[in-house]
């Protein structure tokens, strides 16, 4: 549906050209929810601003739907965008117009008789919860709301693209919740492609099936989100993950493990301190549990966390694993032969 190839966006600095986008490839499939996120300042609303060219590249295609946006002269380009809806942080409503006709702005400018805007309006309203409210101005409903119908305005020339700037950093956890639950429901049920651009992970990890972590102006990462959870490559994306599941252990657990170690010492074994990731049908088998037994292994659960992304259950335990070290190699050996991700934590003085 979306592929941008090398894409490049150079602004005018005040002493200099500055690089916000630098030879960008990215391909986005019908039908996805795909989120770009990355700290202030590297790129990623510049980049989302690419699809609907209301910022051209200085160099590179966007080719959207087959057509490389690029190439279009004014009145193509004006079409073309029509299948690009777009929502943003701030809303962008008129406060002289009410929900409906909020709504129904891009219709009107279009030209359609009230008729067909009311025809196509209508369930709109109704889809994103405020059929009840069609007849209030902005200044009559919250902000959640006022998002609502931000989404409905940009559905409503039926466009193949929903583009979200930022769009819930405004709102309060709850209402961001409700808003992307919306975005998720117009992707299934209308069979919109969406496009997220968000500074949080827990707004990637909510709904988004891909990401692409975006740092200096560049694409340092991407994949399944769960894939992206539960083995982060980069430090840009470990420290972005980091707000839902840790990256450091707390020193209460290097506490613990200093006792634990000298105890093995004491009984002429060795220890280790392992942290371990795992997401899918890993969290569902027994391998910890049989491994004990099997190597005849002492085990402390020190440290972990367990959560779900798109109906997958991923997590991350620290265990201090305390044997002979014959059966320490074998344990560590069976856990990736299991496909479990395993690092050896050095231990603390």
């Amino acid at each position: 549906m979306i592929d941008l190839r090398g894409i490049t966006q150079i602004y005018k600095g005040p002493k200099g050209p500055v690089e916000a986008l630098s030879g960008i490839d990215l391909q986005i499939g019908a039908g996805e929810v795909f989120g770009i996120i990355g700290r202030s300042g590297a790129g990623k609303s510049s980049l989302v601003r690419v699809i609907n060219l209301l910022n051209r590249p200085t160099a590179g295609e966007v080719i959207v739907a087959g057509r490389d946006l690029t190439r279009l002269n004014d009145v193509e380009l004006r079409e073309a965008r029509r299948e690009i809806g777009m929502v943003f942080q701030h809303f962008n409503l008129l406060s002289s117009r009410t929900v409906f006709d909020n709504a129904a702005l891009p219709l009107e400018l279009a030209g359609l008789s009230k008729d067909a805007i009311k025809k196509r309006i209508d369930p709109l309203l109704e889809l994103v919860g405020l059929n009840h409210l069609a007849d209030r101005y902005p200044a009559q409903i919250s902000g959640g709301q006022k998002q609502r119908v931000g989404i409905a305005r940009a559905l409503a020339s039926n466009p193949k693209v929903l583009l979200s700037d930022e769009a819930t950093s405004a709102l309060d956890p709850e209402t961001t919740r409700s808003i992307l639950d919306l975005l998720r429901k117009v992707n299934n049920e209308l069979g919109v492609t969406v496009v997220l651009i968000t500074h949080q992970m827990q707004v990637i990890k909510q709904i988004a099936d891909r990401v692409a972590v975006i740092e200096a102006g560049r694409i340092v990462e991407m994949g399944r989100v769960i894939d992206v959870f539960t083995r982060p490559e980069q430090a840009i994306t470990k420290s972005l993950i980091d707000e839902i599941v840790p990256q450091e252990l707390p020193a209460s657990v290097f506490d613990r493990v200093r006792h634990l170690s000298a105890q093995a010492q004491g009984f002429g074994q060795s220890g280790r301190l392992l942290r371990l990731s795992y997401s899918g049908e890993q969290a569902y088998q027994p391998i910890l549990s049989r491994l004990i037994r099997e190597y005849s292994l002492d085990l402390s659960i020190l440290h972990g966390q367990v959560d779900e992304i798109q109906n997958q259950t991923f997590g991350s335990l620290a265990v201090f694993a305390s044997g002979q070290q014959m059966q320490l190699d074998a344990t560590v050996a069976e856990l990736r032969a299991q496909g479990v991700l395993v690092q050896e934590v050095a231990l603390e003085d």
